[in-house]
């Protein structure tokens, strides 16, 4: 697997974009879906990455920046075709090192709690990622459930 930081301009990462996008929308209500467009992915603050294998795209993430020493994980999808083969738990591990280089402390997301989004509670649990409370400007909500992990230095 290969894991590169993405300009967000190719056609296979904004079909594997839109799979995310349309996942949210088939698992919480319209008001509960925090997913990021491909417009606010292409802010300064955001850093993108897509997993590919050879010439297919497997997976992407994003890692935004809240505040000098806080980042918030975005937009981790694994492609339909690729589950259960590692994508996720490679790209995790390879944001989490980057977010430790760019100077974070701590990294915090928010995800579904359907039971569509229950791998991705496993994955994160896995990872060290315990549950909290809202951050940043998210706002209790029975469809949200918030992760966060401090990084060691």
């Amino acid at each position: 697997m290969k894991i590169i930081i993405d300009d967000l301009s190719g056609f296979k990462v904004i079909q594997l974009l839109n799979e995310h996008l349309a996942g949210m929308k088939d698992n919480s209500p319209p008001e509960s879906i925090h997913a990021l467009d491909l417009n606010a992915l292409r802010k300064p603050d955001i850093t993108f990455w897509s997993v590919w294998e050879g010439q297919e795209v497997t997976g992407c993430g994003a890692l935004k920046r809240l505040t000098m020493h806080h980042a918030e994980l975005k937009s981790m999808r694994t492609a339909k075709s690729h589950l259960r083969k590692g994508v996720a738990t490679h790209l995790l591990q390879h944001i989490l090192i980057e977010a430790k280089v760019q100077g974070y402390k701590k990294v915090s997301l928010e995800t579904g709690t359907t039971n569509a989004f229950k791998p991705a509670h496993k994955l994160y649990e896995r990872f060290g990622f315990t549950y909290c409370g809202p951050f940043s400007d998210y706002r209790d909500d029975s469809f949200s459930a918030f992760m966060t992990k401090q990084l060691s230095i």
